[in-house]
């Protein structure tokens, strides 16, 4: 029976708007395509979220990566608190699911900046029963370390929890430990889904 519904934060209850926010900050395309590959798509991105890296150091580390995008890689990652926005659908769906008796909880990665910066966009976690962030913790989705501290923490069994993403790696990982899971690719298809799983279980 599940009880429990266990959510990713970005692209699934607030859009991650990388690209429309570095094109609001004057980048073009191939500018774009440049600060998210010597950034996000390295090996330090995933450090940063895990806590392991400071601003300073991984801002030095993208730097290292293509050192002629200095000043966008910092104009980029300067400031971030448009880079999180909000989903219509958000507040009514965790007032639905509390209202049906479950609980709520999230894993998510994060890099500390982030969630300072943005934290008024997912500012609706304040309603959750738990949450697990990565760069708190020093491990990240799709560790299967992440999911095994929430169950510990907060107590739960992994089969009485859905987890919903929507990165498919992120859900395969959390069904190896006995969770049911949705990739996100959708609010409508989510609820759809959430509705068969709890109806089968």
């Amino acid at each position: 029976m599940i009880k429990n519904i266990v959510f990713d934060i970005s692209n699934v209850l607030a859009p991650f708007r990388f690209k429309e926010f570095l094109a609001e900050k004057g980048f073009d395309a191939a500018m774009i395509k440049r600060i998210i590959k010597a950034s996000v798509m390295t090996p330090y991105w995933t450090e940063y979220e895990k806590g392991k890296l400071t601003y300073d150091e991984v801002m030095n580390a993208f730097i290292s990566v293509d050192p002629e995008i200095a000043d966008e890689l910092y104009k980029a990652y300067g400031e971030c608190s448009g880079i999180m926005g909000k989903y219509d659908y958000t507040e009514g769906w965790i007032d639905a699911l509390k209202g049906a008796g479950y609980k709520l909880y999230c894993i998510t990665n994060f890099t500390p900046a982030g969630y300072e910066q943005c934290y008024d966009s997912i500012s609706f976690i304040e309603r959750f029963d738990g949450i697990v962030c990565s760069f708190k913790e020093g491990i990240a989705k799709p560790d299967p370390e992440i999911y095994k501290l929430l169950l510990s923490r907060y107590d739960l069994k992994a089969e009485e929890c859905v987890f919903i993403d929507d990165t498919e790696e992120n859900v395969l990982s959390a069904k190896k430990l006995g969770f049911a899971g949705i990739v996100f690719t959708g609010y409508e298809d989510a609820v759809a889904g959430l509705d068969e799983l709890i109806g089968s279980r």
